[in-house]
């Protein structure tokens, strides 16, 4: 077992993907913020100072404290506190817990349905591919974001306010995703229809491979690398969708805070001097977002290597 698991070591150190990433001070710089982040995010439990949402560690002659280092500062807080005492440092990763849920959940999604639809239109092709390719086209002249909010729109006209706010984070998901599935099926369409016309899917459908065979067991893993390059960009702009939407107070409820809600409650006291209630969530996304976008721009340069 120790032999097969240095075999694989060893061959991962060979490859020239880890080879460009060890010479990528860019990538490695951005996939420890983002290793650091995701831990303390979702083990945020163990790394918080404090819990925000425990009413009884709370204290309203907390509020409004400037960070640590300013005059009136306090060392327990070195972010300083909101309107309602809370840490912010501590709000923010369990708040930025919620943001990384949603972006990944609704890149998942829209990555599947995507894939599903780009992989199966390509290779039927015919009027099936031109109806797929045709919906692609129309939802791609719609803003993601518009489409995110006509979604949450209709799910508010569906469904009553209180169930609404108990499924607030799963319509989240659906509307981030639902907006970004077309660049995924045109990508894994025009992939698969390169792929379609090689020999070993040509001598797979002679000895009677079934065709849902050929395109997710073999088709497929070939034309991954794009997929997850648009995939790893995708979820920083679900991220920053999830705080839009949250902003404009048609995300997730403020009993469950994100990041795009802690910007907007911010926002309403940033100019009566308490500045770093909105200060620090907005840095936080920023090097949140911008870390995902230099390491998929990595990944795009060092699997598509055609495209540099």
């Amino acid at each position: 077992m120790d032999n097969k698991n240095m075999s694989i070591i060893e061959r991962i150190k060979d490859s020239d993907i880890y080879f460009s990433f060890i010479k990528s001070p860019t990538a490695i710089i951005s996939s420890i913020i983002l290793l650091i982040i995701f831990f303390s995010s979702f083990f945020v439990e163990l790394v918080a100072p404090f819990n925000p949402f425990d009413p009884s560690s709370l204290s309203l002659m907390d509020a409004f404290t400037p960070p640590s280092w300013s005059q009136d500062g306090v060392s327990k807080f070195i972010l300083g506190t909101d309107g309602q005492g809370r840490d912010m440092l501590s709000t923010i990763l369990y708040g930025s817990r919620i943001s990384l849920i949603v972006g990944f959940s609704a890149i998942l999604f829209s990555l599947i349905l995507g894939v599903a639809l780009g992989l199966t239109a390509g290779y039927f092709g015919g009027k099936y591919e031109m109806i797929v390719m045709r919906i692609t086209d129309v939802q791609l002249t719609v803003p993601s974001i518009l489409m995110a909010l006509l979604v949450d729109g209709i799910a508010r006209g569906l469904i009553s306010k209180e169930l609404h706010d108990e499924m607030a984070i799963y319509v989240l998901i659906f509307a981030i995703g639902i907006s970004e599935w077309p660049q995924f099926a045109r990508v894994s369409r025009a992939a698969t229809l390169v792929e379609k016309n090689k020999d070993y899917v040509s001598a797979s459908t002679i000895i009677g491979v079934s065709n849902i065979l050929i395109m997710f067991k073999h088709i497929l893993p070939n034309i991954l690398r794009p997929i997850l390059v648009i995939g790893t960009i995708g979820l920083a702009l679900a991220i920053i969708a999830e705080s839009t939407l949250s902003f404009l107070g048609v995300g997730v409820p403020p009993t469950t805070p994100s990041l795009g809600t802690l910007i907007r409650i911010g926002n309403d006291f940033l100019f009566s001097g308490e500045w770093w209630i909105t200060f620090f969530p907005a840095i936080f996304l920023v090097v949140l977002a911008f870390s995902i976008n230099l390491l998929g721009d990595w990944m795009r340069d060092t699997l598509n290597p055609k495209l540099n």
